[in-house]
């Protein structure tokens, strides 16, 4: 696992593009409308709600805090120059703590082989240019999400799907994690506000949290830093209904910048 300018004007026109994301969100991808994950009515309560509502089909539960996470990989880079990367979809409980490895019997060693059986190339393509593992072994690091945090969320179980055949729940995790990805511009968002990579600039973690609050509902993100260096940020959603089905809704994040209030680099990919 790694721990890893444009002009104002252009910088002001690429984030009015990404405001155009709904902030309520139901990511679909023309592959995802195929899945046979249950669908939920539209009056679902929403994740972390409420307490003493049962697991189910159409209740994210204990795993009901979302989390988008990724990576910015400097010293090994990884990916392109001019993105972050992903590192997963969690589903932490709802007071910010987590359960992991769910499920032995659901945990696989082959998630190429799955992607590609499931005819989804497009996906697997994207994976292998955005979902990047800083020491080279992307496989593994697909296993390691799915097997650690996938397979803890109780919405995609087997159980919850229609005609379920085998391991397309998997897929479906994989793509829902792209589909949340593909909103969340990290790269541009922070351009936008004029924090660009950079050998001697620094940041605060305000300007920071500002700039990609803009295209997460205005919530912050969390953000770490490995020492003064920034790598890493989480978005938060709070879901509404089925995982693959249901609606995201931008959440306030459960846990602290670890980064310094000031003096933060966002230093370039080594290429």
């Amino acid at each position: 696992m790694a721990f890893n300018m444009k002009s104002t004007s252009a910088g002001m026109l690429a984030l009015s593009a990404m405001h155009l994301i709904p902030s309520v969100l139901a990511a679909e991808s023309s592959f995802n409308k195929q899945s046979g994950a249950e669908v939920c009515s539209s009056d679902t309560p929403l994740s972390c709600s409420s307490s003493t509502i049962e697991p189910s089909c159409c209740f994210n539960s204990p795993g009901g805090s979302f989390l988008q996470t990724q990576f910015w990989d400097y010293d090994p880079s990884t990916g392109p120059t001019d993105s972050w990367t992903i590192h997963g979809l969690w589903p932490d409980n709802c007071d910010g703590t987590y359960e992991e490895f769910c499920d032995s019997s659901r945990e696989y060693s082959n998630i190429t082989a799955i992607i590609e059986e499931s005819g989804n190339t497009e996906l697997l393509t994207y994976m292998n240019k955005y979902w990047k593992d800083y020491s080279g072994d992307d496989e593994s690091f697909w296993e390691h999400e799915w097997n650690k945090h996938g397979t803890c969320i109780n919405t995609i179980e087997p159980s919850c799907y229609t005609d379920y055949k085998s391991q397309e729940e998997v897929v479906d995790y994989l793509q829902k994690t792209v589909d949340l990805f593909k909103t969340l511009d990290t790269y541009q968002a922070l351009a936008a506000a004029d924090i660009t990579p950079s050998e001697s600039a620094t940041y605060t973690l305000d300007e920071i949290h500002s700039a990609l609050s803009d295209i997460h509902d205005g919530f912050a993100p969390y953000v770490a830093c490995d020492g003064d260096n920034l790598n890493e940020v989480w978005y938060f959603y709070y879901v509404r209904g089925n995982l693959i089905t249901g609606e995201f809704d931008p959440a306030e994040k459960l846990t602290q910048s670890n980064c310094p209030e000031t003096g933060i680099k966002y230093l370039p990919k080594s290429g």
